[in-house]
């Protein structure tokens, strides 16, 4: 069986999206590669992730990727001395070009630092509130509504679960895992199909003595499973501006060892899914705990 890869896209800013989405369009085209792409719709507020200086490995992971190198000094200043510029009205016509070259696309958040720092805290009401502007911009700028989304930072509950299936939403990829499965929290089942991230991510895993970069692409086909999917999450700010001739190369080397790549939106229509607890976690080469997926749900 050869391995299968769907690769998830997650935008997080900005610079992200007017470099980095480009320069993915054009290398994803090249190689005939499909993929999903998760896009912030609202104002990029990334220097009130400052905040984050509190939470455990956040200094580490800071030094080992080489923040201001990636996203420069104008990105982390967005929200806190300089005004958040607002992607979806900055770049919608650069976004719509995303669908109309036959990629996926769904949201990844309004405004992402809000989500990524403070879900955990925020009401259902605030939940439900700030998701509706992120669908509402979607609508706006694609003329349909939104049938995925991916969780900044892979910060999912109970009360984010019940949003996405106000929303009728038909999948997910919030956590992190190992196969598709429908979430379980708070003794409720959701409708809303969640499809995790199984791989690290590429800022997990820079700047690690462990992980040479040179290596890199040599370990990640070593994790590929032939018995289940294998989703890849990248970020433009990353794969598609500093390391793209890495990505590059990577991508390469999967094309080479015959790994067949789908989009995430084929897999739903696969088979059935177990039902599993969504629970949370840490994981090496990231500050904070995760959404991941727990324990199947006897019947």
């Amino acid at each position: 069986m050869k391995p299968l890869i769907a690769l998830k896209i997650d935008v997080d800013t900005e610079i992200g999206t007017r470099i980095g989405i480009p320069n993915l369009l054009t290398l994803l085209k090249e190689l005939q590669i499909p993929a999903t792409f998760y896009l912030s719709l609202g104002p990029d507020n990334t220097g009130r992730a400052i905040q984050r200086i509190f939470r455990k490995g956040f200094f580490k992971k800071c030094s080992r990727t080489n923040i201001i190198e990636i996203y420069g000094i104008r990105t982390l200043l967005n929200g806190v001395l300089l005004p958040g510029p607002h992607i979806g009205k900055k770049h919608e016509k650069l976004l719509r070009s995303i669908k109309e070259q036959g990629f996926d696309v769904g949201i990844h958040a309004y405004d992402h630092q809000k989500w990524q720092d403070g879900v955990t805290n925020m009401s259902s009401e605030e939940i439900t509130s700030e998701f509706q502007k992120a669908l509402n911009e979607f609508e706006r700028i694609f003329g349909v509504p939104a049938t995925t989304a991916a969780a900044p930072g892979w910060q999912a509950n109970a009360k984010t679960l019940e949003a996405y299936d106000k929303a009728n939403l038909i999948y997910a990829s919030d956590c992190r895992g190992f196969t598709p499965f429908f979430p379980k929290a708070n003794d409720k089942t959701y409708k809303t199909l969640q499809i995790p991230t199984t791989l690290p991510t590429l800022d997990e895993l820079l700047g690690r003595p462990e992980f040479p970069l040179e290596n890199l692409a040599d370990y990640y086909l070593s994790l590929l499973r032939t018995d289940r999917l294998n989703v890849l999450n990248i970020h433009p700010e990353l794969e598609g501006m500093k390391y793209f001739d890495w990505f590059r190369s990577l991508l390469i080397a999967f094309k080479e060892h015959k790994v067949e790549f789908k989009n995430l939106s084929e897999v739903v229509g696969f088979n059935k899914f177990p039902t599993c607890e969504l629970i949370q976690q840490k994981i090496e080469g990231r500050s904070g705990k995760l959404a991941w997926q727990g324990l199947p749900v006897k019947s």
